[in-house]
């Protein structure tokens, strides 16, 4: 089932999950042996939530975030593709942190916003022409009788090396991104929901990447994330 929101205030709960919150899907793809094999590995735990947890943290650790490696084909945003790259951005990391937890008999789905990040790269910056990121990507989960948003993108290092706080997340509450880091300077904002998914939308993302962004430029692909980050943060 989706739901769509147009505006900035949070998606309420909702109703408990349906069978897509479960079932595999095209880039969801919670029935790949590599997807399966990730979850019997780190969802460990005395119940769901600390198994949920554990998922979180290795999705979020295990995989290092890089944007410029966007690849909006059905193959780069299954979830079973960022464990054979160990790479990912927004999307496809809450796709794996879904899938393992569906793998793992634990209702999930995606959701997405528009945010506006005032934390990024130069190179980015140069070529989105905008600090606004359509389709941010996070997981919902289903623990205690409610949707719970965990959002496992930023790699603990990167975070480090951004001087921002790391998400952490313990399966009560929200994990979504801080509006400020830790000099208090502007973060991120939230601007526009457009609701939860059973799989990635993709037709729309892409639309919408191609509007908001005229595609995505191939400099992009050819540079190091980390190296920019590294230079933009000491100087």
């Amino acid at each position: 089932m989706n739901t769509a929101s147009d505006d900035a205030q949070d998606v309420p709960a909702g109703d408990a999950p349906e069978q897509g919150a479960l079932r595999p899907a095209a880039m969801v793809d919670s029935d790949h042996h590599a997807v399966q094999a990730f979850a019997r590995a780190h969802a460990k735990g005395l119940d769901t939530r600390e198994r949920a947890v554990a998922l979180y943290y290795a999705v979020r650790d295990e995989f290092r975030y890089d944007p410029y490696r966007i690849d909006l084909t059905p193959h780069g945003m299954r979830a079973s593709t960022v464990l054979e790259s160990r790479i990912g951005w927004c999307v496809p990391k809450a796709t794996l942190l879904t899938a393992a937890c569906r793998a793992a008999g634990i209702p999930a789905r995606l959701g997405f916003a528009d945010v506006r990040n005032h934390l990024s790269t130069e190179r980015m910056r140069q070529t989105m022409k905008t600090d606004v990121y359509v389709w941010h990507g996070y997981s919902e989960i289903w623990l205690d009788d409610a949707w719970r948003k965990a959002t496992p993108a930023f790699n603990i290092d990167l975070c480090e090396k951004f001087g921002l706080l790391p998400l952490d997340f313990n399966g009560v509450d929200d994990s979504i991104y801080h509006p400020f880091d830790r000099s208090g300077q502007r973060h991120m904002e939230y601007l526009r929901y457009h609701g939860t998914f059973d799989d990635v939308p993709l037709e729309r993302i892409y639309a919408d990447f191609a509007k908001s962004y005229g595609g995505w430029g191939d400099e992009l692909k050819s540079a190091d994330f980390e190296g920019d980050v590294v230079k933009e943060t000491r100087s």
